[in-house]
């Protein structure tokens, strides 16, 4: 019998059991094994802390984070080019405090995250302070045409102020990037839920910006984290060209919104933070539509680093902020 190529006879195929699920290739079966373990890891530690007093909870989460710091030599090279560039004029031994303290600081932003669920409306605006309460309930609560765009980033406990906000009546919408592992990704946005966070997939383009605008939302739009060539501008950030995500300003041109700059900033090792409300900022226009985007991006970039300047330890240094280069300059990682 002559079987043409690639077919297999009926009678000589793999029968499969009415009902039965399609088998998975090795690798994807690899890594939904692998979303398994490491989504079952982070719920123990994340039980673990959460059972735990807060203060020890806190101390627990330092010492993860200095083992991380020890062993994760990748993203600690990562954090030390970045440094290198932010502050070149600092000797090496101070650059390597300022990125063991971001570690430290992501290990107490754990313990925080294991505790919220319990943490009690009291409790949560006893943790967390604005510099002046009735000055940001005004800048959030006027009444306006269209909603507010919250600029801020991955600096201090961020998830903490999302959080302590919306549980203060005043829910954010926040535009995700999803999480490489799905359970993963799933938890931290239930967590989130908790507050009445609203969250826009990236994937989800402008419109769910827009939407959000529309029906007078506070918008958090993350603007320190690096952009593909194709959706960002490049804007100086610590006197380096760094692709910047330019929505914000693109939105804000079209719709007027203004920006709020808002930051988290801890107190020490302890879980008390202040948040740090900055003047409002409105668009500016030039009458060249691509001159006013990268020109605005670039005044929310100049925010942003003056606050990492004022607080460099509160800042996620491992990020590689200045992946994506202008034509013809070198990588720098």
């Amino acid at each position: 019998m002559t079987v043409p190529a690639g077919r297999m006879p009926a009678v000589l195929a793999p029968r499969r059991r009415p009902g039965a699920r399609p088998r998975l290739a090795p690798k994807r079966r690899h890594g939904r094994v692998r979303a398994r373990v490491e989504y079952l890891a982070l719920r123990v530690v994340m039980g673990l802390l959460g059972a735990l007093p807060l203060s020890l909870a806190l101390r627990l989460g330092e010492l993860g984070a200095l083992l991380a710091y020890a062993l994760d030599v990748a993203h600690r090279r990562i954090g030390m080019v970045n440094l290198g560039v932010a502050f070149p004029e600092r000797p090496l031994r101070e650059r390597r405090g300022i990125l063991r303290r971001s570690f430290l600081n992501l290990g107490r932003m754990a313990a925080e995250l294991a505790h919220l669920p319990r943490l009690s409306d009291e409790r949560l605006r006893d943790m967390v302070r604005f510099e002046d309460e009735a000055w940001w309930q005004q800048a959030v609560g006027w009444e306006r045409s269209t909603g507010v765009f919250v600029l801020s980033g991955h600096f201090g406990n961020w998830e903490l102020l999302a959080f302590a906000h919306g549980r203060r009546g005043y829910p954010v919408h926040m535009v995700h990037r999803a999480i490489a592992n799905p359970l993963v990704d799933r938890w931290l946005c239930e967590l989130r839920r908790r507050a009445g966070t609203r969250m826009i997939r990236k994937s989800a383009g402008a419109g769910g910006v827009l939407q959000a605008l529309h029906e007078r939302g506070l918008l958090v739009l993350p603007i320190d984290q690096n952009s593909t060539r194709g959706l960002g501008v490049f804007v100086d950030f610590f006197g380096l060209p760094a692709s910047t995500n330019s929505g914000m300003a693109r939105i804000a041109l079209r719709t007027d919104a203004p920006i709020v700059p808002a930051f988290i900033v801890r107190e020490g090792r302890s879980a008390r933070h202040r948040v740090h409300v900055l003047p409002i900022l409105q668009v500016e226009r030039t009458g060249d539509p691509a001159e006013d985007v990268r020109r605005n991006t670039q005044r929310f970039t100049a925010v942003f680093e003056e606050m990492v300047r004022r607080h460099p330890e509160q800042w996620l240094w491992m990020h590689k902020r200045w992946k994506t280069r202008p034509p013809g300059e070198p990588r720098l990682y």
